[in-house]
């Protein structure tokens, strides 16, 4: 079956404040229509001072376009940003073929991309949230058969037509599934909130992966972990998050959660329907922010990940900043890693690694260890054999300094995450003043 065919249009704004320029982005949007299966044949943008209300674009643009569909044959074309239902509508009166913003685009693509039963009613209630408002165009037909609804010969009210009754029919129906998608999602949140509950009692740390989709999460995830996440060199490859369980150096377990790829211009529909998977960036005790540091935005990327976690309330939390790919660099030169770090403006404390090919997993598993031991509890402490349960829970969520055994029990020193260090205050060792 053939792919249809789109032609992709963009606007610079003017003294906006978008580290983006229009070509970059439409580039991008080029790859997000190649992941929804789209060829792209054609692409132009505009620098505006404001938006026009009426097609985004200014009309000589909307003729300009129009008269290329001959040409080009397109089948649809694709606005690199958000329109209101009346633009959409007047654009396609004018430019007659379907019309779709970028919302609507990364909404297709979540669609395809969500497998587990969570990830589809997330991705459902952002479709039909942003369907709503747009429903009324696709019944103006309908209206246009009835006459409308106006006053009849006889000077009484017309009957409302067929296309508008259908249309509060869609309304309505599309309102319960809302209210039952979000009934659905709050279930989640709440089992989510457990089960994050019963992870506290346990002291199990929580790192989660997040950066710009495509800088290579779920390489990493798998490289780590050794799981088999799908990892596709496409934009969001991957949308499901996945947990895994890892060893650190020392021998302490913590779970690496793979999260959803953040990108420019994230439909506030998604971050609303996927707070319940957007809360473990919130709860995680460190994050990754992986970066493709061989990317030619890299730099527009960085600053759309932390104003993302901005938005997510999360950039307070412990980042260790991962410069991904270093293996696509000529020679991989620690210089010029270290240069392009600081064009940047990284912290210091980065870990360069090929999440392909392994390089930096040691020294990044070690980072962890030592950024997760900064916020741990010391103490010193004495148990008894008959717990030794708390002995091996030290094992596998703290980390061990010393370790002695003894006639009564075991006398044991290091970090341990502050909920376990609360079970072990009975036994606690007090130091000498």
């Amino acid at each position: 079956m053939p792919r249809e065919r789109a032609f992709l249009v963009g606007a610079e704004l003017t003294g906006g404040r978008s580290p983006w320029s229009a070509e970059d982005s439409l580039q991008e949007l080029a790859l997000l229509a190649d992941t929804a299966g789209l060829d792209v044949v054609g692409s132009a943008y505009q620098r505006l001072k404001q938006q026009f209300s009426k097609h985004f674009i200014g009309p000589g643009k909307v003729e300009e376009i129009a008269a290329l569909r001959d040409e080009l044959k397109y089948d649809l074309v694709i606005f690199d940003d958000e329109l209101t239902p009346g633009q959409t509508r007047n654009l396609e009166d004018t430019l007659k073929v379907q019309v779709l913003d970028r919302t609507g685009l990364i909404l297709d693509i979540f669609a395809t991309h969500a497998h587990t039963h969570e990830g589809r009613i997330q991705v459902e209630l952002a479709q039909y949230k942003y369907l709503l408002p747009r429903l009324r165009r696709q019944w103006l037909h309908l209206e246009r058969q009835a006459g409308g609804g106006g006053a009849s010969a006889g000077g009484v009210v017309g009957l409302r037509g067929p296309g508008e009754t259908q249309l509060e029919l869609d309304r309505r129906m599309i309102g319960h599934r809302i209210a039952l998608l979000e009934r659905q999602i709050e279930e989640v949140h709440r089992h989510r909130e457990q089960y994050r509950e019963r992870r506290r009692k346990n002291g199990v740390p929580i790192v989660a992966l997040v950066g710009y989709t495509n800088a290579g999460k779920s390489t990493l995830l798998n490289a780590l972990s050794g799981a088999h996440v799908r990892a596709e060199d496409r934009l969001f490859a991957t949308l499901d998050p996945t947990t895994r369980q890892i060893d650190l150096p020392g021998g302490q377990q913590v779970l690496l959660t793979d999260t959803v790829g953040f990108i420019q211009k994230l439909p506030t529909q998604l971050v609303a329907a996927f707070r319940a998977t957007l809360e473990e960036i919130r709860e995680a005790d460190l994050l990754l922010h992986v970066l493709d540091i061989t990317h030619k935005n890299a730099a527009q990327q960085t600053d759309t990940v932390l104003e993302t976690l901005k938005e997510l309330r999360a950039a307070e939390r412990p980042i260790i900043t991962v410069l991904n790919k270093v293996d696509l660099m000529e020679g991989v030169d620690e210089r010029e890693v270290g240069r392009l770090a600081g064009e940047l403006g990284l912290p210091d404390d980065y870990v360069a690694v090929s999440a392909q090919r392994g390089w930096g997993l040691a020294t990044l598993l070690q980072q962890i260890e030592d950024t997760l031991g900064q916020r741990m509890a010391t103490l010193e402490a004495f148990i008894p054999y008959k717990r030794n349960d708390l002995v091996a829970l030290w094992h596998q969520r703290g980390v061990i300094d010393t370790e002695q055994y003894e006639a009564e029990g075991t006398r044991i020193s290091g970090r341990i995450p502050a909920t376990i260090a609360m079970q072990l205050a009975p036994f606690r060792v007090e130091q000498p003043v």
